[in-house]
């Protein structure tokens, strides 16, 4: 079985996979870690964020792996623990326009079908329910009003130590909607079976809730 979530930045998607992955004992694939572990390597590269030729290539030498430890999910990259290095201010500024390189989205396409073989899984991201996985058996798009969107971030990175203001935070969240909307392959869009959940004044305990209903009913 394959839970295909979508939705824009900050819509709560990622949060909702991992306490539904608990819950139902589903694995959870974040699609967006992927292109964040290449944002990484783009950066300890110097490579411009452009470069269709080199930056796809950087996947024959990268080994991602999620793991658990004392109950916290951290994301390994050729061994090393990124999982805050992941979220910093650097690899968010550039993880959009480097995810919009089509042929790297076609190989990292590739690579999340093969992790999901076999298992019953639930994925997250922006294109999950139309271009990675279009007949998945559930699909769901999670949305909220693009101020929310923004405070979440903003209240996130507070949390981690993330020097960004409120107003920072929303241009880069207006610009992310605007590359994922326009992506050449796997943009942002509703998929046409999608139940489309709005989150804006729901909390993510209730978000969560709605979307385990929706599984069983589907299910």
């Amino acid at each position: 079985m394959i839970v295909a979530i979508d939705g824009p930045a900050g819509s709560g998607k990622g949060t909702v996979a991992k306490i539904i992955s608990n819950k139902l004992g589903l694995v959870n694939l974040d699609t967006g870690v992927a292109y964040r572990c290449v944002a990484v390597k783009v950066l300890d590269n110097n490579l411009e964020i452009d470069d269709e030729v080199e930056i796809p290539k950087l996947l024959d030498n990268m080994n991602i792996e999620f793991k658990k430890e004392n109950d916290i999910e951290k994301v390994f990259l050729n061994g090393i623990d990124v999982t805050e290095r992941i979220r910093t201010k650097e690899v968010t500024n550039i993880v959009s326009e480097v995810s919009r390189i089509v042929p790297l989205r076609i190989r990292v396409t590739d690579l999340l079908r093969k992790m999901a073989e076999g298992k019953d899984v639930v994925m997250e991201g922006r294109d999950i329910t139309t271009y990675v996985f279009p007949n998945a058996e559930i699909k769901i798009y999670l949305d909220a009003k693009i101020e929310e969107r923004a405070k979440r971030r903003y209240k996130e990175n507070i949390e981690k130590g993330i020097e960004m203001s409120y107003e920072e935070v929303l241009e880069n969240v207006i610009r992310r909607d605007k590359n994922d909307k326009n992506k050449k392959v796997g943009a942002l869009k509703i998929a046409d079976d999608a139940i489309v959940v709005d989150t804006t004044e729901k909390t993510i305990s209730q978000v969560a809730d709605e979307v385990e209903k929706i599984i069983y009913s589907r299910k």
